[in-house]
């Protein structure tokens, strides 16, 4: 029994992953489900148990990889014994849809939708109190426009340098 796994009794609990890939931005959404579906054939494969698939999009990258602006993002949760990850890397690897990929060992899945997915329910944030700020206006253009600071006289223009002298 590998370092990632622990044995109770005779029963044999696995330990839990997060496994994150990157696919090509050219790809169609069901070219990209069929990734994920191959992945989770792969852990179910080697006795391990997919809890939780969510496709995030495509999203923006950081910065470019392998001439790639934009990557569709996938997630799996799941829990299997040490040797999966190894075989699902593995393949992962050889697969050239994928640009890139991180699988981490997790202490608890997360319940509900994972912080990507919650990223859409910041509406609400318009209609919360601003906190000390609520006398201030807000710079977004709702209330007027930004003004200059009323503590400075009047801007006057500054005197015209004639290169000429300073050139002497």
């Amino acid at each position: 029994m590998g370092p990632r796994q622990r044995s109770v009794g005779k029963v044999r609990l696995m330990a839990l992953y997060e496994h994150v890939f990157l696919a090509r931005q050219d790809l169609a959404q069901a070219q990209v489900d069929a990734l994920a579906a191959t992945a989770t054939e792969i852990i179910e494969a080697n006795h391990g148990k997919v809890i939780k698939t969510e496709t995030w999009g495509l999203r923006t990258l950081a910065y470019k990889i392998a001439k790639n602006r934009k990557a569709h993002y996938v997630m799996l949760e799941f829990e299997a014994p040490g040797d999966v990850v190894a075989e699902l890397e593995r393949q992962t690897q050889i697969n050239e849809d994928v640009i890139r990929y991180m699988t981490i060992k997790v202490d608890a899945h997360e319940a509900g939708p994972s912080a990507m997915m919650r990223r859409g329910e910041r509406s609400d944030r318009e209609d919360r109190p601003r906190g000390d700020r609520e006398d201030r206006p807000r710079r977004d253009g709702d209330s007027g426009q930004r003004r200059d600071r009323d503590d400075r006289g009047p801007r006057e223009d500054r005197p015209r340098r004639d290169f000429a002298e300073a050139a002497e």
